[in-house]
């Protein structure tokens, strides 16, 4: 297949973990024609380092941090603003790539043309699928396995190594800036669903080096976190109301379940919890945010 292919990693003060994953990109069997790294407002480290770079890399280093969801947006934009690629495919700056991942993306793209989103298999550090980016089949009362070989229609998909063709983007515009973090990758990948099928494809792998193997979880995290979980029930507020009436109901009956859990369980902060998400939820109601397009290269 002689198709191009950018390359979008979103950064913040991971310098590390960031080198990492530039390098295995560009130890790619099919070769990645554009690196755009979208620096959130990093320290001077990273600045210093991705400037470094020269040629290597296209750097775009934004004024302030504008979250995940901003960051994948501005980088995106540049896709489709700046270079003349078929497809871009977005990732975070711990997501380490193996060498044929890209290979086994445009394998399965090359087979089945009609899709709106690919997704990789996303493993922790231990070789085990990762938590916070478990696949989601159509039917979610099932699990796809570990050992899986056959590629999957998908719900929804995370920004953790995911390809989408120029054509998708240009139909149904960029990630949306307002979400912040939390949701913007689900909102966008079904978006992209309703024009065609997203697909997990079990041959590319990568892996997520997060922390610890967790998903994430208002009851268990720590305080620190704890108000980040405003975006995340506002945003899942606005992205439900797309859905069709089963998935919508089946969302807001979790979310109630969620509430109740916290409610009733012996947990620390449960009064701080409980306002956070009650608070984002409210706010999901009347959360409409506008969704952007990129004017593409001339």
């Amino acid at each position: 297949m002689n198709k191009t292919v950018s390359a979008v990693i979103v950064t913040y003060n991971r310098l590390d973990l960031l080198k990492e994953v530039i390098q295995s990109l560009q130890q790619q069997i099919v070769k990645v024609n554009h690196i755009i790294v979208v620096d959130n407002a990093s320290e001077e480290d990273t600045q210093t380092y991705l400037t470094s770079l020269g040629d290597q890399i296209d750097y775009l280093r934004l004024e302030e941090n504008l979250g995940g969801a901003g960051g994948f947006n501005k980088g995106i934009r540049y896709f489709m603003e700046k270079t003349d690629d078929d497809f871009v495919w977005v990732m975070d700056d711990d997501t380490v790539t193996h060498p044929d991942t890209l290979q086994n993306l445009l394998a399965f793209a090359e087979k089945e043309n009609n899709f709106g989103f690919l997704a990789s298999d996303v493993r922790w550090t231990d070789g085990h699928r990762a938590k916070m980016n478990q696949p989601a089949p159509m039917n979610r009362l099932k699990t796809i396995p570990e050992d899986q070989t056959e590629p999957v229609q998908l719900q929804n998909a995370t920004f953790v190594s995911l390809l989408m063709k120029r054509e998708i983007v240009r139909q149904i515009g960029l990630p949306i800036t307002d979400f912040f973090i939390w949701g913007d990758d689900i909102e966008y990948t079904e978006r992209a669903g309703r024009v065609a099928p997203g697909y997990f494809v079990p041959a590319a792998k990568v892996t997520h080096k997060m922390g610890a193997n967790v998903g994430s979880s208002l009851l268990n995290d720590g305080p620190n976190r704890t108000p980040r979980y405003f975006y995340s029930y506002r945003n899942k507020g606005y992205y439900i109301r797309k859905r069709d009436w089963y998935r919508k109901n089946r969302a807001r009956l979790r979310t109630l379940a969620e509430y109740w859990q916290i409610k009733l369980a012996k947990t620390d902060r449960k009064a701080e919890k409980l306002a956070v998400m009650k608070k984002g939820m409210k706010a999901g109601k009347t959360f409409n945010p506008v969704i952007e397009f990129a004017d593409e290269k001339l």
